[in-house]
C-alpha cells in the first residue's frame, strides 16, 4: 500500500469522488473509476476540464533555452547526459568539522574502519555519441560489477525492489551512507560541503575504471571536444589541448603522458553500469542526473579554481586527489544559476575544506562554491562526478511563471488594462528616485497591488506540467528489473523459430492488472487542446539525441490515464478503468502494454 488504499476496490465500490478542476491544474488529483451513471457525468467533466486546458496551454518549450546539465568550461560540473541504511549509520564513528586554513568547518562523516581491498583495475550533446545495440550490453564497460563489490550487491538489492521509487530512494541511501538522507536534506542540502570517508577502496569499485576509459578509446567513436577533453593547469593556466578528431587511444594517452587530465564526457552512453546509476538517482532528485568521469595523472592539476551551477557528488574511483573547497565569495555567487569563469589564486579566501580524497570517499557540494583538485605524491586519480539540478530553482519556475499570469491578467481583469497615469515620466525614473513627489508614492502602490494580484492569474499547474515534460526528455532511458522485464512486453516469449514468429497472441483482457512499469517515466501534459503522455521509454542514453516521444490520448481515456499514474506502484484492473466502455479501457491498457509503459501482474499468455 502506498497510502492510495486499494484502488480497484474503491473503483469496485464507487465510494471516491474526484475534484473537478480544469486538467492542466488536476496532476495532483487521483482518478478512481466511478459506477456507469457517474462516469457519463464525469465525460461532461473531462470535456469541461479540456476547454480549460486550451485556455491554459503553454508555448512548446526551446530547446535553446533547456535546462540541460552544461559541461562546465573547467571542472567537474556536469556533462551532455544526460545508498549503507539505519544500520550503517549506526555504526558511523564520528562527525566532526575538518578546516582548511581558516573558516567554518564543513560536515565530514567518517564510516567503520574496514579492510582496505586493493583497487581493481579494470562520456556540449553530441550526436556521434551513440551507446552500443542492446545485443551488445554484455560486454560493455561496467556491465558486470565484481560480485565481492558493495556496488554489485546494492545493485541486486535494487532488482528485487519492485518500486522504482524505493529503488531511487535505496540507491541514494547507499551513495551518501553512513550519513542518513533525511539529515543530509535537511541540514547540507544546498548549504555545506560535505566529506564521507569510508576507509573502503572497493566500495565504488565495478561503477567506472581506467580499463574502462582504455575500452571506450578503443572500442568507441569518441571525438575530442565533443566526448573528451584534455586539459591541464600549469603555473595558474588552464591549458585546453584537444586535436581535431577522434580520440584514439594513442593521441589520448600521449596526452595524459604529457600532464593533461582526460575529462570523459556522457560516460553513461558507453557504460551500463554508469547509465543504470543515474536512470535511477534521476528519479530520486526529480531532476536530471548527468556525470563526467576524470582521469588526472601523477602530480598535475587539470583545472582552475572555478564554480559550477550544479549540486555536485564526487565519487573517488581510484588513486588519491587533494581537494580545497571555498564558500562562495559573496551572497552573488551563493546558488549560482551559471558556472564560472577561471580564478586566480589571488581571487581566493582560505578552503572550508581541504582533503585527500582515497577510492570509496565521496564529496558534495553545492553550486556556486568554488574548487579545485590536484594530484600528488606520485599517484594517478579517477573520479565521477554525478550532477544535477542545474537551473531548478523557484527563480526559473517563476520566470516561466509571471509573463502567462501577465498576460491572463490583462486578458480577464480590466484593472490590468487601465491607462498609465499621462505625467507618470515627471515622477517616475532613475532621475526621480529620490523624489518625495507623493504621486510616485501612489504609483508604486498601484504596481503593488497589481503585483499581489497576479498570484490568481497564475497558470501555476500548466507550468509544473511543462517543467516536468522537460524532465521526461532530459531524462535516461529506465533500467529494468528482471521483474519489470519479465512483467513488461519485453518479456513477452515472441520470437522467430523454424521459418515463422511463435508465441504471438498474448492479449490483455479487463481482467488482467497492471501498472505503470516505473514511477516516472511518463507525464500527462495539456497542450493545444491536446492530452499528451510524454514518456521516458524511447529516449538516447545521449541528452537529447532524439525528440520528444509522446502519445496522444483520448479524452475520454483521461481519467484512466491518471489512474494508472498515480496508483503506482499499486495494481488496478483493466477492467476498472474509468472509461465509457469495454473498448476503450483495453484500447488504452494495449496501447501502453505495447509501447513498453505497462507491466502486468502475472506474465502474460499466448491464446
Amino acid at each position: 500500500m502506498n497510502g492510495l488504499g486499494d484502488p480497484a476496490g474503491l473503483a469496485r465500490r464507487g465510494r471516491v469522488r474526484r475534484r473537478r478542476q480544469p486538467y492542466a491544474a488536476s496532476g495532483s488529483v487521483l482518478a478512481v473509476p466511478l459506477r456507469p451513471r457517474k462516469i457519463r457525468r464525469h465525460r461532461r467533466s473531462a470535456a469541461s476540464r479540456m476547454a480549460a486546458l486550451s485556455a491554459q496551454t503553454l508555448p512548446p518549450s526551446d530547446d535553446s533555452s533547456d535546462s540541460r546539465l552544461e559541461a562546465a568550461a573547467d571542472g567537474p560540473g556536469a556533462g551532455d547526459a544526460r545508498a549503507g541504511g539505519a544500520a550503517a549509520a549506526a555504526t558511523a564513528t564520528r562527525t566532526a568539522g575538518v578546516r582548511g586554513a581558516g573558516g567554518p568547518p564543513a560536515s565530514v562523516l567518517r564510516g567503520p574502519a574496514e579492510p582496505r581491498a586493493a583497487s581493481r583495475s579494470r562520456p556540449a550533446p553530441a550526436a556521434s555519441c551513440v551507446p552500443r545495440e542492446p545485443a551488445a550490453e554484455a560486454d560493455e564497460p561496467g556491465r558486470e560489477p565484481p560480485r565481492d563489490s558493495p556496488l554489485q550487491q546494492v545493485l541486486a538489492e535494487l532488482n528485487r525492489i519492485a518500486s522504482s521509487r524505493r529503488r531511487a530512494a535505496r540507491l541514494f541511501e547507499w551513495l551518501i551512507a553512513p550519513m542518513p538522507p533525511e539529515h543530509f536534506y535537511r541540514r547540507l542540502w544546498e548549504r555545506e560541503a560535505v566529506l564521507v570517508r569510508r576507509q573502503d577502496h572497493a566500495y565504488y569499485r565495478g561503477l567506472f575504471s581506467t580499463a574502462d576509459l582504455d575500452s571506450v578509446l578503443r572500442h568507441e567513436d569518441v571525438q575530442f571536444g565533443q566526448h573528451l577533453d584534455a586539459a591541464r593547469y600549469v603555473r595558474g593556466r588552464r591549458e585546453t589541448l584537444n586535436p581535431p578528431g577522434r580520440a584514439l587511444p594513442a593521441a589520448a594517452w600521449s596526452l595524459y603522458q604529457a600532464g593533461c587530465s582526460l575529462r570523459l564526457l556522457c560516460p553513461q552512453a558507453f557504460s551500463h553500469t554508469v547509465w543504470q546509476f543515474l536512470a535511477v538517482l534521476q528519479e530520486q532528485f526529480g531532476s536530471m542526473a548527468g556525470s563526467n568521469v576524470y582521469l588526472t595523472p601523477p602530480n598535475s592539476q587539470g583545472f582552475a579554481p572555478h564554480y559550477d551551477d550544479i549540486e555536485a557528488f564526487v565519487l573517488q574511483l581510484e588513486g588519491r586527489k587533494l581537494w580545497r573547497v571555498y564558500r562562495p565569495r559573496d551572497s552573488s555567487e551563493e546558488l549560482a544559476l551559471t558556472s564560472s569563469p577561471n580564478f586566480s589564486q589571488e581571487d581566493l579566501g582560505e578552503p572550508v575544506l581541504q582533503t585527500v580524497l582515497e577510492p570509496g570517499d565521496l564529496l558534495y557540494f553545492p553550486r556556486g562554491f568554488i574548487h579545485q583538485a590536484e594530484c600528488q605524491d606520485g599517484s594517478h586519480s579517477l573520479h565521477l562526478t554525478l550532477s544535477t539540478y542545474q537551473r531548478n530553482t523557484w527563480g526559473d519556475f517563476l520566470e516561466a511563471v509571471l509573463p502567462l499570469a501577465v498576460q491572463a491578467a490583462i486578458e480577464e481583469n480590466v484593472e490590468f488594462r487601465r491607462g498609465l497615469p499621462r505625467d507618470f515620466m515627471d515622477y517616475m525614473g532613475a532621475q526621480h528616485s529620490d523624489s518625495k513627489d507623493p504621486r510616485r508614492t501612489a504609483f508604486m502602490e498601484k504596481v503593488r497591488v497589481l503585483v499581489a494580484r497576479l498570484g490568481h492569474f497564475a497558470p501555476v499547474d500548466a507550468v509544473a506540467d511543462q517543467r516536468a515534460k522537460d524532465f521526461i526528455h532530459d531524462s535516461l532511458p529506465p533500467v529494468l528489473t528482471d521483474r519489470e522485464r519479465a512483467l513488461s512486453v519485453h518479456g513477452l516469449p515472441i520470437r522467430w523459430e523454424a521459418g515463422k514468429p511463435v508465441n504471438v497472441g498474448a492479449q490483455l483482457t479487463t481482467e488482467t492488472e497492471v501498472h505503470m512499469l516505473q514511477d516516472g517515466i511518463a507525464r500527462l501534459v495539456g497542450e493545444g487542446g491536446h492530452l499528451l503522455l510524454y514518456y521516458t521509454v524511447e529516449n538516447s542514453r545521449v541528452y537529447h539525441l532524439e525528440e520528444p516521444k509522446y502519445l496522444e490520448i483520448d479524452p475520454q481515456q483521461a481519467d484512466a490515464m491518471e489512474l494508472l499514474l498515480r496508483s503506482y506502484p499499486e495494481f488496478v484492473r483493466v477492467g476498472d478503468l474509468p472509461c465509457d466502455s469495454v473498448e476503450d479501457q483495453l484500447s488504452l491498457a494495449t496501447m501502453l502494454y505495447d509501447k513498453g509503459l505497462l507491466l502486468t501482474k502475472a506474465p502474460l499468455t499466448v491464446n
